[in-house]
């Protein structure tokens, strides 16, 4: 198997004419032009204008217990799902932005906190990826812990920041219904389940 590990190109093969910021506020928007290298050519493309939306560093967290065979998924309004079919109302691991030079796992930690009531130790790693580098600069930090959680959910979050957050208690042997019902729409979610679902099926247990 030919495992690529290496891009064929690398920044100093993209060469930036003009980028200027046409809205700042919670999230950025730059206006870009730039030129890039070619597959298998020595030749650049044309001048390409961009739109980039630049926002904040963010980490999540999947919590789970292994001893209680559970695990603990949040739920709330999401401008982006507005005009979802289904619901605005999204099923998601718990997530923050990273606060200044926070560390993922000090933002992972405080989120816990504020969203679900329920303290982590050492999380582990599982991804860090772009949820939409086709237009969007954002990079993801995605953690798994296993925790106690509590036996209900509850409604968590902070007013003052406009978070009304309900907590669910999902049991192990829901999962793979749940991963195939459509209900989940967004990449961490996803990713972080089947990284459970995973680790279930092959060893019985996480």
């Amino acid at each position: 198997m030919n495992i690529i590990k290496q891009a064929t190109y690398d920044s100093h093969d993209v060469h930036i004419h003009s980028r200027d910021y046409v809205f700042q506020g919670f999230i950025q928007v730059e206006k870009v032009c730039l030129t890039h290298r070619l597959f298998n050519q020595t030749e650049y493309t044309p001048v390409i204008q961009r739109e980039l939306i630049r926002r904040p560093e963010a980490a999540g967290v999947l919590l789970y217990s292994s001893a209680q065979q559970k695990v603990a998924l949040i739920e709330q309004f999401r401008i982006g799902a507005m005009d979802d079919a289904d619901s605005p109302w999204q099923l998601e691991v718990i997530a923050g932005v990273l606060d200044g030079d926070e560390s993922p796992e000090s933002c992972i930690q405080r989120e816990s906190l504020e969203e679900s009531g329920c303290s982590i130790g050492q999380p582990t790693h599982l991804f860090t990826f772009y949820p939409s580098a086709g237009a969007c600069a954002e990079i993801f930090h995605l953690y798994s812990a296993d925790v106690h959680l509590p036996s209900e959910g509850g409604v968590f979050g902070m007013p003052d920041e406009g978070e009304n957050i309900k907590l669910h208690i999902i049991n192990y042997r829901d999962v793979p219904d749940l991963l195939t019902s459509g209900r989940l729409k967004n990449a961490p979610v996803i990713m972080a389940l089947q990284w459970l679902q995973q680790r279930i099926n092959t060893t019985g247990s996480v």
